[in-house]
C-alpha cells in the first residue's frame, strides 16, 4: 500500500513552494522558505533544513528582555543537529514593539565560555548588507554563508545593536549562557569583554544548513518536557537533543529542531506568564510550518491544559485541539507522531491528583487508538513506574514528579522508533530494548491500539 507521503510525492512532484528572496522580510512575522536549489546535473538538488531552532515568546514584564539592548554585542550559543557547509540565520522581532536594527551579525565556532575559535568568525549579510532591519513583528533570513557546521558542536551567533532594541523577543529557557558586551565585539574571538547576561536566547529564531533533498526536518512541538526543563544546563540533554544524536549515529536523514516552550498549552495561552508563548494551535504557522524542510512533527502537548488553572481543560477539549493540530499539519503533507502524556503522580494536585490522572489517561487512550496520527511515541510507557503507573520511575524523575531528569529525557528519545523516519537498523541499545520488550506489532495490535511500552507505532488513519 502506498502511504500518504509517497502518494503526495507522485501526484505533487510539479508543485513548488514560493521562497522568500535573500534577506527578505516577512512583514506579518510568518516565515516560509524552501530554499531549494537544483542539482548541477539536473537530477537532484539541495534545500535548507533547520539544524537548530527555538520557539519565540514575548518578553517578560521586567528584566533584561523587557529592557532590551543598546550599544551591546549579544553572543548566543546554539547546538546544531546536522552537518552542513552552508549556513543561514533566521532572526525574529515577532513580539517587539518597535523596529530593530543590528549593525553587524557574525557566526563562529564556539571555544569555551564566551570565546570562539580564532579564525572561525564569518560575517553574516542580509541582502548583501552587513546591517539588518527588522520591523516590529517581522522575521528575516540572512544570505547563505559558506561555513562548516558540525552536528553537536556549538556555534556562537553574535549581533551588535547600536541603538536601543526595546523589548526583546526571546526564548526563556535556553539552558545555555548568553553573553553581552558593551560595544561592538562581534568579531572578537576572546571572551574577556563579555559578561553573563541570561539563560535565554534573544531575537534568534533558527539556524539552517543546506542539505541533500532527501534530508528532512523533524519538529518537536511541545511544552516544558520538550523544552528540557530540569535537564542539566549547558549539556544539551533535552529529549530532542538525544534524538538528534540517535539520528546521526544511525544514518537517519533528518535534522531535529526544538519547538518546545515551557508552560505551553494546546488551547490557551499559559496562565503562568506572557513569557510562555501562545497556545500550540496559535503558533503552528511560525513555529512549525515556517521551519524549512519539515517532514515530520513529534507532538507532546496537553499536560498543562490539565494542570494549569484557570481554566482547567478536560480530555475532550484537549483531544479536539490535538486533532486540529494533526489535520492542519497534514494539509501541508507533514506526518504527525503523537506522544503520550507522561506521568505526573506526586506532583501538585492539579497535575497529579486523581481527576488530573483520569484526564491524562483519557487523552493517552485516544492517542494510542485513534487513526488521526501517523504514529505514536509512548513516552508515558517509557517513563512510568510499572508498579505505580501514574508515577514516573524514580531514576527518571527530576524530583518534582512532573519533569524528567537527563536519564528520563534520554529514555524518551530512545522510545522513538527510528523506522518511522526511514532507518533500517537502530543502535544496539535500542535494538536490545525493542527485541526484549517491543516485538513487531501486528495489524491486529495496531487496530487495538496495542503498545509495547517503548516503541512508536505507525497507525493507519483517514485524512
Amino acid at each position: 500500500m502506498i502511504n500518504r507521503r509517497e502518494f503526495a510525492k507522485t501526484v505533487g512532484a510539479a508543485v513548488g513552494t514560493a521562497a522568500l528572496g535573500t534577506g527578505a522580510v516577512a512583514a506579518t512575522g510568518s516565515e516560509s522558505d524552501s530554499g531549494s536549489t537544483e542539482g548541477t546535473d539536473g537530477t537532484g538538488g539541495e534545500h535548507f533544513v533547520g539544524t537548530w531552532s527555538a520557539a519565540p515568546a514575548p518578553p517578560a514584564e521586567s528584566g533584561l528582555s523587557r529592557a532590551g539592548f543598546e550599544n551591546r554585542t549579544v553572543r548566543q550559543m546554539v547546538n546544531p543537529s546536522v552537518d552542513g557547509s552552508t549556513v543561514r540565520l533566521r532572526l525574529t522581532n515577532r513580539y517587539g514593539d518597535d523596529p530593530v536594527t543590528f549593525a553587524k551579525v557574525t557566526v563562529a565556532d564556539r571555544d569555551d565560555g564566551a570565546s570562539v575559535v580564532p579564525g572561525s568568525t564569518e560575517t553574516v549579510t542580509f541582502g548583501g548588507e552587513e546591517s539588518v532591519f527588522l520591523p516590529a513583528g517581522a522575521a528575516v533570513y540572512s544570505d547563505p554563508v559558506e561555513f562548516d557546521v558540525a552536528a553537536d558542536e556549538d556555534l556562537a551567533v553574535s549581533f551588535y545593536a547600536v541603538d536601543a532594541t526595546g523589548p526583546a523577543t526571546r526564548h526563556p529557557l535556553a539552558l545555555k549562557r548568553t553573553y553581552s558586551a558593551l560595544g561592538n565585539y562581534t568579531e572578537a574571538s576572546g571572551g574577556d569583554a563579555f559578561e553573563e547576561a541570561a539563560m535565554s536566547w534573544f531575537f534568534l529564531k533558527g539556524v539552517d544548513v543546506l542539505a541533500d533533498e532527501e534530508v528532512g526536518t523533524v519538529v518537536a512541538l511541545g511544552d516544558s518536557i520538550t523544552d528540557g526543563f530540569a535537564s542539566t544546563p549547558g549539556a544539551d540533554h533535552r529529549y530532542p537533543d538525544y534524538l538528534a544524536r540517535r539520528f546521526v549515529a544511525n544514518g537517519v536523514e533528518r535534522s531535529v529542531v526544538n519547538a518546545g516552550i515551557s508552560g505551553n498549552r494546546v488551547l490557551y495561552d499559559s496562565v503562568s506568564g506572557t513569557g510562555f508563548g501562545n497556545n500550540a494551535l496559535a503558533r503552528l504557522d511560525h513555529d512549525v510550518l515556517a521551519q524549512p524542510g519539515v517532514t515530520e512533527v513529534i507532538l507532546l502537548e496537553g499536560v498543562n491544559d490539565i494542570g494549569q488553572h484557570p481554566p482547567a481543560v478536560g480530555a475532550d477539549r484537549i483531544i479536539f485541539g490535538l486533532k486540529q493540530i494533526a489535520r492542519q499539519l497534514h494539509a501541508h503533507d507533514i506526518d504527525v507522531f503523537a506522544g503520550t502524556l507522561t506521568p505526573a503522580g506526586g506532583a501538585s494536585e492539579s497535575y497529579g491528583g486523581a481527576e488530573a490522572e483520569a484526564q491524562r489517561q483519557a487523552v493517552n487512550e485516544f492517542i494510542r487508538t485513534t487513526d488521526v496520527f501517523d504514529g505514536v511515541v509512548d513516552f508515558d510507557a517509557a517513563l512510568r513506574d510499572p508498579d505505580h503507573p501514574g508515577r514516573m520511575l524514580s531514576k527518571y524523575d527530576s524530583g518534582d514528579h512532573l519533569h524528567p531528569n537527563d536519564a528520563g529525557y534520554r529514555a524518551m528519545a530512545e522510545a522513538v522508533d527510528l523506522s518511522l523516519f526511514g532507518a533500517v537498523e537502530e543502535d544496539g541499545e535500542a535494538n536490545e530494548r525493542n527485541g526484549s520488550e517491543g516485538e513487531e506489532t501486528t495489524e491486529a495490535g495496531r487496530e487495538e491500539g496495542a503498545s509495547d511500552g517503548h516503541s512508536a507505532l505507525r497507525t493507519p488513519r483517514a485524512d
